[in-house]
């Protein structure tokens, strides 16, 4: 059921829609004598302000509108040309269908718009073929779309909390819990989690693919891992003094309080690079005590403790840098390492274009949601020209409005609406014969019932909300021309016949919707990601050269060691996360048990991993000693492993089982501390991933968990 604050936003819509439809429907009919004109009037409201859920407060959505509308006039023209001929008419539906719906890859506002502007080339392709009306059509859709615009500046709904806003707020959370006194774990959580995407309003997310929305959503991700990695730490009190740690995290702790102020006022930025020299001379101060005599290096656990200290700082460092990106729009200090911030020094074109060829691929859910829409909506042109049906908008409006991204989810979907026209159908049979031609009366009547259906059609559900527009349909074509109850019958068969359409095109294009994609997405990912971990791994293998710069470094053996490449994973890491979101949407409760979010995170553990470690983590000059190496190599073949094993069991592909062999007892230097806190808390995810995926694990099947033996630090 809808909260209160929904329900109100629920009726503010209807009001805005039913006060703009009316003062351009009933001016032109009566006052102008231009029913085409009064139509268009009618039907724009409708189709941008109730058929097409554009987010936002109402700014936002008057924005959205008049930039919408030089498209709506391009395809209200299109279509009026294209009607001369049915073939025609199919030809720029499928075209216009799935570039109208494959523009959800720009986010939810163009999303959200473009079922109204599809609506627009639909209401026009239709019989009769009249290009002189089209000035008509044109004027009467501009009035309407500005009618709905300024009902929207009237009656707007109250705005949300920005994303920047949030992000200050959660960067804010963080200074505290850097500082000493800190604040409880569960409230760092639970602050991380108010900036995950589910949670924010469609209209604030940081979904675009320029500079600014990247870098938003990338610090959101950066913000969110800090206050994860900050409650973890708060949930490990310190093995003995530690001041070396106390003081980054003191650093920490401002550069979140300055960053936060910067998103908040645009002035003031953080010194760039200085919490970056604090990491290294931090690290640099590690690896000086443990290569000290053995009774004065310290123990094992600060040792662990400093690794986690070091890598939240880089999370911070991280949102450091993508806050400058979101503030000036354009990085004012180079961004490192640059694989990572792959966006910031591209041009708007440019990352365009990757966004959208990146979805130009049958394993992308937004893909495969244009072209099933497209498909169906020319096949219901098809079938309503080639039938000659009267209203045939009426099927298109049924494939458009009724069809999801399942089979099952369509077919609930059209039996209530079904039911609801067919009530609705007997309700205005009765009116249209009871009233007959009393065209005052239907007038009287249109308000009242718009009002009353665009309020109550989406607090009750589909088949309320298909019965009631059938009177909406009913009360305004009677006072356009002369109609019977013949009218509710041609509307029961047309949207029977474009329901049928799109059980169809769900029963054959993708019925499983994004089930079998999430499970193949999140494999691929996982898969792709795994190859960074040896790579890793090899990289601080590496004797130090005196270089602080990351890069290629020279092994014993006289090869190069490869830098990571982490750009198949970053895309990898997209189209799962598209496909996991549409998943959620189509079945919110079932399938519980599966931990797909821990497949991202462990997907995201990897790709920072890679990124951060062998730009970070000092190398002894003598380079790592045998043991270490064997176990940081033996470590990463597991990983690979078992990360493999996960990924065919998400697949349906035979996987042996496989067993933790790994070297035991890694040496306590600050080298192997870092690996090993990274690949055991990635033993852990998977861990976790695996026990999802598995009720009832075997004796076999014992978790990758790098073991540890206790030891004093090597002499």
């Amino acid at each position: 059921m809808p909260t209160g604050q929904e329900r109100a936003t629920i009726v503010r819509r209807a009001v805005r829609v039913a006060v703009a439809a009316s003062a351009g429907f009933y001016p032109l009919l009566y006052g102008a004598g231009l029913p085409v004109m009064a139509l268009y009037a009618l039907f724009a409201p409708i189709a941008v302000g109730l058929l097409s859920p554009v987010p936002g407060s109402g700014r936002q959505r008057v924005s959205v509108m008049l930039r919408a509308l030089p498209p709506a006039l391009v395809l209200a023209t299109l279509g009026t040309l294209l009607a001369v001929q049915t073939w025609a008419a199919v030809g720029g539906m499928l075209a216009v269908g799935f570039a109208l719906a494959f523009a959800a890859v720009g986010g939810p506002r163009p999303a959200g718009v473009a079922p109204g502007l599809q609506l627009f080339y639909i209401l026009a392709c239709f019989p009769p073929y009249a290009p002189g009306t089209l000035g008509q059509r044109l004027a009467g859709l501009t009035l309407g779309v500005l009618a709905l615009a300024a009902c929207e500046l009237l009656l707007p709904d109250p705005p949300a909390a920005s994303y920047p806003e949030r992000l200050a707020c959660a960067l804010g959370e963080a200074a505290r819990g850097a500082a000493p006194g800190g604040v409880p774990p569960e409230k760092l959580r639970e602050a991380g989690a108010r900036l995950r995407l589910a949670s924010v309003p469609p209209a604030e997310r940081p979904a675009g693919a320029g500079r600014t929305d990247r870098a938003l959503e990338q610090g959101g991700r950066a913000v969110r891992r800090l206050l994860d990695q900050l409650a973890t730490l708060a949930e490990t009190p310190p093995a003995g003094p530690d001041p070396a740690s106390a003081a980054l995290l003191d650093r920490v702790s401002e550069l979140c309080t300055t960053c936060a102020r910067f998103l908040r006022t645009g002035t003031g930025p953080p010194v760039a690079g200085a919490l970056e020299e604090a990491m290294r001379d931090f690290q640099a101060e590690r690896v000086r005590l443990a290569s000290g005599p053995p009774g004065e290096r310290p123990p094992v656990e600060v040792l662990r403790r400093q690794s986690q200290v070091l890598a939240l700082a880089e999370s911070a460092r991280m949102a450091e840098i993508t806050t400058d990106i979101a503030v000036h729009g354009h990085p004012t200090e180079p961004a490192v390492p640059r694989r990572l911030f792959w966006y910031a020094e591209l041009s708007t074109p440019r990352l365009w274009a990757r966004r959208v060829t990146g979805n130009v691929t049958f394993r992308s859910v937004l893909f495969q949601n244009a072209l099933r829409t497209a498909l169906g909506l020319a096949a219901a042109r098809a079938v309503a020209g080639s039938l000659d049906l009267s209203h045939g908008f009426w099927v298109l409006l049924a494939v458009l409005t009724l069809g999801r991204t399942t089979a099952g989810a369509t077919w609930r979907a059209v039996r209530l609406a079904v039911a609801g026209n067919a009530a609705g159908a007997l309700v205005a049979g009765a009116l249209l014969i009871g009233l007959g031609p009393h065209t005052d009366a239907y007038a009287a009547l249109l308000a009242p019932v718009m009002l009353v259906a665009f309020a109550l059609g989406p607090l009750l559900g589909i088949a309320y909300a298909q019965g009631l527009f059938t009177l909406v349909v009913a009360t305004a074509f009677a006072q356009i021309e002369p109609v019977t109850w013949r009218l509710s019958e041609a509307r029961m068969i047309d949207v029977v016949t474009g329901s049928v359409i799109g059980l169809l095109c769900g029963l054959l294009a993708w019925p499983a919707g994004a089930r079998r994609e999430v499970h193949r997405a999140m494999a691929e990912l996982l898969r792709v990601c795994a190859e960074l971990v040896p790579v890793t791994a090899q990289a601080l293998l590496t004797p130090a050269d005196g270089s602080r710069a990351a890069g290629p470094q020279t092994l014993p053996d006289g090869s190069r060691a490869a830098a990571p490449r982490t750009l198949p994973g970053v895309h990898r890491l997209r189209l799962a996360e598209a496909a996991y979101a549409q998943y959620r949407t189509e079945a919110p409760g079932e399938d519980t048990r599966t931990d797909w979010h821990a497949m991202l995170i462990a997907a995201n553990h990897m790709l920072l991993g890679a990124h951060w470690l062998p730009r970070f983590g000092l190398r002894p000059e003598a380079g790592a000693s045998a043991p270490a190496a064997a176990w940081a190599q033996a470590t990463a073949e597991e990983l690979v492993a078992e990360t493999d094993r996960i990924a065919a069991a998400l697949t349906g592909a035979p996987a042996p089982v496989r067993r933790w062999t790994a070297p035991d007892g890694p040496p306590p230097t600050p080298l192997s501390v870092d690996l090993e806190v990274w690949m055991t808390s990635l033993a852990h995810q998977l861990t976790r991933i695996d026990s999802s995926l598995t009720p009832s694990p075997g004796p076999d099947a014992s978790p990758v968990t790098p073991s540890r033996r206790r030891t004093a630090p090597p002499g």
